[in-house]
This record gives structure tokens, C-alpha cells and sequence, in this order.
């Protein structure tokens, strides 16, 4: 029998933005059978000096209490998530760990303060808290809002996350061995994860699948392309092998490769800048990459193989297959799910011919497989699995004895 009333989910991400985020997913699709409130990212007084001068987009208004903090999202299937924005937090991340541990105290009491009058508001007393990747907020936090169980939503490796990592990688060992369990969206994370928690689940990553099988749609109506498009969605950053894409640009001059999102690694856009045959393009919210996608012939993950890497579940992978499109990707991590499906190739030559072997991989058949997999890796089938580990927690979910 559920013992919560509702779910209360603390974030260390915004709940809008220009990519799918699997904690937003995630909250979206348990909103169909659970009450949620989504505890929007915690902007300092850094943050919103940058706002009001226009070089950050953070809502200034409602950290400051001008405007309402509470918004409600409601969806297409009827659902609705609460969104709270927090009052402004004191910038800590740069202090040492002294310094750092005495005032982001006094920050989790100023949001604890402010949570609970919106959970009063909305009638929540009894929640289960998930905790999407925030240690640092959530350690402090524990037993403080009448939770019945606390559940850690690993979705990334925090020793490696450059801006997380200071204190984060100080607050999470802790942190694991006080939750009630932790839900990882890899088998890699969750078997390192497992190590401070044995109560360690893995719930990989999905995708929407009719937000992006709609390129699959789209693909049918639009004229082909002059030159065959191999594309990337995501952030160019230090995971992507520059060796490798480097040498696919210039050995396949009839291909323009197209790189969509953010680029933070500088010497991406040196290498990459010069050649004709690539085009760098800026973030799109999740709506507006169906298009981008429809014009693709073949996609790629070209990540780098290393400690790092290894422990992802990327996003991306399903978006590619809703869309039919043909992946090509390194062997970074346990890929096992797609054999058959996604093509891996280690070497920038045998990437580069796996891209050519991709790029006239559009028999029907293959584009259905790719396709069915990827609905079978929604983000709806994961919220399922997701509340299969919820009922597994005895704080949360409590087996009804049979009398006899």
C-alpha cells in the first residue's frame, strides 16, 4: 500500500530548457498517477545579478518574489506537475569545504522555510522525496519535510561534473548511505552506486517517443537533401572524440556533418570550423528538433571511452531510433540493449565506414526495428519501472499482509 501522498522532487537542473532532461521526463510521466511538485533549480545572487543584466536566462521575478513562484505545468494526457521556483540562495560552490558546509546551511533552511508553505498550500503532508542528482541540498534536507522515504535519482557520475564535483563528490558518499535507495540510469552507475547503497536500482534513460517520432512523420514529406546529413544532437563538450570526428569530416567531404546544441569544448569548434562540410547548430527546445531530425540521414555518438563515459545511458540514443534514423556510436559504455540495432565502431576508420554502411541502412524493416525499440523505451514504460522500485521500499510502498 502507498504510504505517500504525493511526490516531492528536488532538482539540480531548471525544469525548462533547450534538451530532455531524464528528471523532468521522468517527474512528467509519474504525474499521471502521483501528485508532484518539481523544486526548480536554486538560483543565487550571481545568478540573478547576471538575469537583470540580461546576460542569463533565470527568471528574475519570481526569485525575488515579483511574480508568482508556484507555476502549474499541465500536459497533454491530463497530467499536471507543480513547479516551484526557490527564493534566491547565497553562491557557496566556489568556498572551501568549511566556509561551503557553514552558509549552504542556512540555504537549505531558507528553501526548507519556503517548501513547506507551498506543500501546505498544496495540501502535501506525507511526501517521498527523489532527490534528481542534489547531495548537497538533499543531505541537509533529510527528515525535514515529513517524508516517508527518500529514493536518490543518480543520473550521472558527480565525481566528473566540473561545477558539482567540489562539494558534491564530499556530500554524496554520506548521502547514499542514509537514503532509503538509489535509481541509477545505468548498469555501470548503478553497480559503483551500490557499493554505499545496497538498495541500488537501475531505471535507464528514455525517450518521448511521440515528440520525436514525429521526424520519422516529417522525414516522409521532405525533398532529400543534396548531400547526405550524419547528425549530433546534444552538447559538444570533452566527451566527443575529436580525433575521430575530425577524421570522418575530412575523409567524407560529400557528408555535412551537423552538430546541434551547445559546443564547451573550444578546440571542437577550431578543428571542426574550417572544413565546408560541417555546420554548427544553436540549441532548439525539445519541440523544434523534429525537423532537424527529419532532414537527417544517419546520426552518431562519437564519444570518448573512458572512466567518465562509461557510466552514461545517453538520451540521445532513443531519440535517434524514435526517429528511424541509423546510429552510429563508439563502444564508450554497456550498449548491450542495442546489438543488432546500433552500429559500434571503435577506430575513426571503422567509424567513419559504419557511417557509410548507415547512411544506406533505410530498408523499411530496419527503420521499424529502430523504431520499435525505441517505443519500447519510453519514458512512460520507465516511470512504470521506476514505481516497481518505489514499491520495493518498505518506507514507501507497504506489503499488505493476508490474513488467514
Amino acid at each position: 500500500m502507498q504510504q505517500f501522498d504525493s511526490i516531492v522532487c528536488l532538482g539540480q537542473t531548471t525544469w525548462e530548457g533547450d534538451f530532455q532532461k531524464a528528471v523532468v521526463q521522468l517527474m512528467t510521466e509519474l504525474s499521471v498517477r502521483h501528485r508532484v511538485l518539481y523544486v526548480d533549480y536554486q538560483y543565487t545572487l550571481k545568478d540573478w545579478a547576471m538575469g537583470v543584466a540580461g546576460r542569463q536566462d533565470m527568471p528574475v521575478r519570481q526569485t525575488v518574489r515579483l511574480k508568482n513562484p508556484l507555476l502549474k505545468k499541465t500536459f497533454a494526457n491530463g497530467s499536471e506537475v507543480y513547479v516551484w521556483t526557490p527564493p534566491l540562495m547565497l553562491p557557496v560552490n566556489w568556498m572551501s569545504p568549511k566556509a561551503h558546509d557553514l552558509l549552504v546551511q542556512q540555504n537549505v533552511n531558507r528553501l526548507i522555510k519556503g517548501l513547506r508553505r507551498v506543500m501546505s498550500q498544496l495540501n502535501m503532508t506525507r511526501p517521498l522525496v527523489i532527490n534528481g542528482l542534489n547531495p548537497v541540498f538533499g543531505l541537509p534536507m533529510l527528515h525535514q519535510l515529513n517524508e516517508c522515504a527518500t529514493i536518490y535519482y543518480c543520473f550521472d557520475e558527480i565525481t566528473i561534473i566540473n561545477w558539482m564535483s567540489r562539494h558534491g563528490s564530499r556530500y554524496e558518499p554520506d548521502y547514499l548511505q542514509e537514503v532509503d535507495a538509489v535509481v541509477t540510469t545505468s548498469e555501470t552507475l548503478r553497480r559503483s552506486k551500490s557499493l554505499l547503497q545496497p538498495n541500488a536500482y537501475c531505471v535507464k534513460n528514455g525517450v518521448n517517443f511521440e515528440l520525436f517520432n514525429q521526424a520519422y512523420q516529417l522525414a516522409q514529406q521532405e525533398p532529400v537533401p543534396e548531400k547526405p546529413i550524419v547528425g549530433y544532437l546534444g552538447t559538444a563538450d570533452n566527451r566527443i572524440n575529436l580525433e575521430l570526428v575530425g577524421y570522418c569530416v575530412r575523409t567524407m567531404p560529400d557528408v555535412t556533418f551537423q552538430f546541434v546544441g551547445e559546443v564547451h569544448e573550444p578546440s571542437f569548434m577550431k578543428l571542426l570550423a574550417v572544413y565546408p562540410n560541417v555546420v554548427f547548430t544553436p540549441p532548439h527546445q525539445p519541440a523544434e528538433l523534429p525537423p532537424l531530425l527529419a532532414k537527417m540521414k544517419a546520426t552518431m555518438i562519437p564519444f570518448v571511452c573512458n572512466e567518465h563515459t562509461y557510466t552514461i545511458y545517453p538520451l540521445k540514443i532513443n531519440e535517434y531510433l524514435a526517429a528511424g534514423l541509423p546510429v552510429v556510436s563508439t563502444p564508450f559504455s554497456l550498449l548491450d540493449d542495442f546489438a543488432g540495432v546500433v552500429e559500434l565502431a571503435a577506430s575513426p576508420e571503422d567509424f567513419a565506414q559504419a557511417l557509410r554502411k548507415a547512411l544506406a541502412d533505410d530498408a523499411p524493416e530496419r527503420v521499424q526495428a529502430r523504431i520499435a525499440m525505441a517505443k519500447n523505451n519510453s519514458w512512460a514504460r520507465r516511470a512504470e519501472e521506476f514505481e516497481a522500485v518505489i514499491q520495493k521500499v518498505p518506507a514507501a510502498w507497504a506489503t499488505e499482509s493476508v490474513s488467514g
